[in-house]
């Protein structure tokens, strides 16, 4: 560890606690201190080698072994570490596994499919961030088929809460009595995204399925079921 200052929220991020951004979060609500006393600015400074940081009065240190962890989260399970309805969370899948590992991103409590969690706060950051452009591809299964012209507004933005989105790539799979599957992928990672997009041309979605982040594929991997990502995936996450 460098004895260089290091802000709080990525030095949390570098022992495992959480990434960067829901670091802040508990940052903002009170739950870390320093040397002892509770620190609620974003732009902390400390030094690891002198200072004790603690989250919810446990202290925190840097995880020596990084894990890299593929999940295929099935439906109503919550991506989350703790929740306050009692429900499962996505970590209580995860057995034998010592390290503190938190998930990357998010998958709402009805999406299933793949999920990345990990104790590695910089690799988070980079996966989740806009500027790398990691296609998120899913599966869905929605009221309807859409035409040419809802196809095309969904691949070149569309307007949703106040914004538009991303370009997107769309297609049709198969057509069955009053629904369709379609392979939507984009990169952005924003709230309820790819339903709110769905929404916005009139086709619902029923089901929804997250299958590759980018490079990495869901593959045959059983829902409820989790691995370590092999030598090929890690060399991709790497190259972030």
């Amino acid at each position: 560890m460098s004895k260089e200052g290091i802000r709080l929220q990525k030095y949390m991020a570098l022992c495992g606690v959480a990434s960067r951004r829901a670091s802040e979060e508990l940052i903002k609500n009170g739950q870390v201190q320093v040397n002892g006393k509770v620190v609620l600015e974003m732009g902390t400074v400390i030094d690891p080698d002198k200072d004790r940081v603690s989250v919810d009065g446990k202290t925190v240190k840097p995880e020596k072994r990084k894990v890299y962890i593929m999940l295929n989260k099935p439906v109503g399970i919550v991506t989350s570490l703790k929740d306050e309805k009692g429900r499962t969370v996505v970590t209580d899948l995860i057995e034998g596994v010592d390290e503190r590992i938190y998930p990357v991103g998010r998958l709402d409590s009805d999406t299933s499919g793949l999920l990345l969690l990990t104790n590695d706060g910089e690799l988070a950051f980079k996966l989740t961030h806009p500027s790398k452009r990691i296609f998120k591809k899913y599966i869905a299964i929605v009221e309807g088929l859409p035409n040419k012209g809802e196809l095309e507004r969904l691949r070149n933005g569309i307007k949703i809460d106040g914004r538009v989105t991303s370009k997107a790539k769309v297609k049709v799979l198969k057509n069955f009595g009053e629904d369709s599957i379609l392979e939507i992928e984009i990169f952005e990672g924003r709230n309820r995204q790819v339903k709110k997009m769905c929404e916005a041309v009139n086709h619902p979605v029923k089901k929804l399925k997250r299958v590759a982040f980018g490079e990495l594929q869901l593959g045959g991997l059983e829902s409820g079921n989790w691995r370590y990502l092999n030598d090929e995936e890690l060399a991709f996450i790497r190259s972030l």
